[in-house]
């Protein structure tokens, strides 16, 4: 009886490439979504609602013109005039970039004149540095409204800081930019907003 020999079965070299090849493709495909487009044009179901009812306490020993700063409510978002929402924090580097661009945008002749108020949320800051942030570089708000935990933050759709929303007279959220802004950016939300629509 003579012994038979089993040759182990040889895969192809093809089955070895096929987990490369597929991340290949998930990779290009991630790249291509993450590189097309502009990033601050994010969707929000937000956009045509109004701006979501949040209950907001003032930033503690915060001034102006040696008068407390309050916070913002609903209700001063819909008072017939355009308001620009800025979500910030002293922690966040973009928000600094973008801070110059703020301060300019609250020395316009429309926020001046009251025609679109400027306010801002600080999103889970310590009142102490939110203080500080806005005393070294300036305060663009004629409001600022607090949110420690973040909740209103959700509620309003935000990624991450820095983020702007412009709300139209009737309270409904007409856009949402996110990202620093820059100079560009700021001029046509501003432009926007002083137009009312």
């Amino acid at each position: 009886m003579s012994e038979i020999e089993v040759q182990p079965r040889r895969r192809s070299p093809l089955v070895f490439l096929i987990p490369l090849i597929l991340f290949g493709a998930l990779a290009l495909v991630f790249a291509v979504g993450l590189f097309s487009g502009d990033a601050s044009k994010v969707p929000s179901a937000l956009i045509g609602k109004p701006a979501p009812a949040v209950t907001l306490s003032q930033l503690d020993g915060l001034q102006r013109d040696g008068q407390p700063v309050p916070a913002f409510a609903m209700a001063d978002l819909a008072k017939g005039r355009a308001t620009l929402v800025n979500v910030f924090a002293s922690w966040c580097a973009p928000c600094r970039v973008e801070h110059p661009f703020l301060v300019a945008m609250a020395e316009s002749p429309a926020v001046k004149a009251g025609k679109v108020a400027l306010v801002g949320m600080n999103y889970k800051d310590e009142a102490e540095n939110a203080r500080r942030f806005l005393g070294a570089l300036g305060n663009p708000y004629s409001a600022v409204g607090v949110d420690r935990s973040g909740r209103a933050a959700i509620e309003w759709g935000v990624y991450g800081v820095p983020e702007t929303f412009l709300i139209g007279p009737d309270g409904r959220i007409l856009e949402k930019h996110v990202g620093p802004l820059d100079a560009q950016t700021a001029g046509r939300l501003l432009t926007r907003a002083a137009a009312g629509k």
